[in-house]
């Protein structure tokens, strides 16, 4: 009992302690997304990133991926990274079974008021033509 109310006792003193941007307080604001699936056989990859800004803050940015495969190996992974001039997100995901594979890739960065984001997505079967789709956004926000 006493640790269920130590433990709501610090979440509302960190939900009291985060001083929000109301709309008024954003004179300019933007938002950007991309994500793209590919799919061959017994195997599938999908990606997606998006990020929004304000005039008065740095941005937020949000990525993720996921990959499967029947009978074959999949992985994923997400890279995020920040410095002061700039926040920049990648997720990679791929299915592999035998020469059989899907793929996709999204980047999505936020810098100096520019938002991007962009997804490459390829599949494959031995013997027939790869399928590949892109996706690009990109918006800049007013001065």
């Amino acid at each position: 009992m006493k640790t269920n109310v130590l433990f709501a006792g610090y979440t509302i003193a960190a939900a009291l302690s985060v001083t929000p941007v109301h709309a008024q307080d954003c004179n300019a604001a933007g938002t950007v997304g991309s994500g793209g699936s590919a799919a061959a056989g017994g195997t599938s990859a999908s990606t997606l990133g998006t990020a929004g800004a304000c005039a008065t803050d740095n941005g937020t940015i949000a990525s993720g991926g996921s990959a499967a495969a029947a009978d074959g190996k999949a992985k994923s992974q997400t890279n995020v990274n920040e410095n002061p001039n700039q926040l920049r997100a990648q997720s990679k995901a791929q299915a592999m079974d035998k020469g059989t594979f899907s793929k996709s890739q999204t980047k999505t960065r936020v810098r100096d008021g520019e938002l991007e984001s962009s997804t490459r997505s390829m599949s494959h079967v031995p013997g027939q033509k790869p399928t590949k789709s892109t996706t690009s956004n990109s918006t800049v926000l007013p001065q």
